[in-house]
């Protein structure tokens, strides 16, 4: 029988069955295709969908504003300012207005029981751009860069994210890795690692489909052999300041290093889901330089900007994984 995702939720990545996730993958493939050949595929004209975001952000904005422009859709964009959500008017009294506007909604924001609040109230498909427990349409990007640097079968092969394997980012790679039977390695300080929730849901998933999970505080251990080294910022949006100094101290001995990727197989690759602190040509970059004596944070510019790094399609697969989500359960 056919995949059909028609009417669902994409809410987390554990929701979704092997079969399905590989559809979402095919379909990117596609519309990846389509896009580069500059072929229209305007397949949902007449469609509307609405962006709530909490938390601003670059790629997830553009990957739902383009994405949707492309198949015909009109799109409405409500930054933190712009809706009375979760302060004049609840989050259920907001998806029963929105459903009868919108044929989609995507939110962006802060707790997992929000976009779930949505998605319990609406009767039109609710799309999570990321929360602080998950961020799965990253992981589809993230899969499809890894899929056409080494094939489309995945199985086998290991990711290794460095530095605080606590965050939504190395929770929900665990998950994916785990569903696409691949080799799982969270290396980071003891108290970074990831929480017993996602292990414990995602250990008989491994051992279903094949895959293994380690956590590791020795990067020797978990980067050697690896066919992805993946980092992420060592401060999320929305932590409190006071954070910086601390964390600094705690993930500096995990920052992605030509040392670190020289540890992996020759023919590995450096993802990260940015924006990064790579050197100080940002606001903040220049800030903690002057704060803390720190110029490169969780990845060196070299690793950045070298021959590894896959950061930049990783970043333009969000359009066309984020457009297969849209599409699959729209249409």
């Amino acid at each position: 029988m056919p995949t059909s995702l028609s009417g669902r939720d994409f809410l987390k990545l554990l929701d979704f069955t092997t079969p399905e996730i590989k559809y979402l993958l095919k379909l990117s493939r596609q519309f990846k295709n389509l896009k580069l050949t500059g072929t229209p595929h305007r397949y949902l004209e007449g469609k509307n969908i609405v962006l709530l975001f909490q938390k601003t952000s670059t790629r997830t904005r553009c990957s739902f504003e383009v994405g949707a422009m492309d198949l015909g859709m009109g799109v409405t964009y409500l930054d933190p300012g712009s809706s009375q959500i979760g302060t004049k008017e609840s989050i259920e009294d907001t998806a029963r207005v929105l459903e009868r506007f919108y044929d989609g909604i995507e939110f962006r924001g802060f707790a997992q029981a929000d976009v779930e609040a949505l998605a319990d109230n609406a009767s039109v498909p609710v799309w999570n751009g990321l929360t602080t427990e998950w961020h799965p349409t990253q992981m589809l990007a993230d899969i499809l860069t890894v899929q056409e640097e080494f094939g489309e079968d995945v199985s086998g092969r290991t990711l290794v994210f460095m530095g605080d394997c606590k965050n939504n980012v190395a929770r929900s790679l665990m998950v994916v890795c785990a569903k696409l039977g691949m080799n799982f390695v969270a290396c980071g300080p003891e108290d970074c690692m990831p929480a017993a929730d996602v292990i414990d849901a995602c250990a008989p998933i491994f051992e279903e489909m094949g895959g293994t999970c380690k956590l590791t505080t020795d990067v020797t251990e978990g980067v050697t052999g690896a066919d992805v080294v993946y980092t992420d910022v060592w401060v999320s949006m929305g932590e409190p300041d006071e954070v910086w100094g601390p964390r600094i101290a705690e993930l500096t001995p995990y920052r992605v290093t030509s040392e670190v990727m020289a540890l992996a197989k020759p023919e590995a690759i450096f993802l990260h889901c940015l924006p990064s602190f790579h050197d100080t040509n940002t606001a903040i970059g220049a800030q903690k330089a002057e704060q803390f004596g720190i110029t490169e944070m969780e990845v060196t510019d070299e690793v950045f900007e070298g021959r590894q790094s896959r950061v930049f399609e990783e970043a333009e697969n969000r359009m066309h994984t984020i457009k297969a989500v849209m599409y699959a359960t729209l249409s």
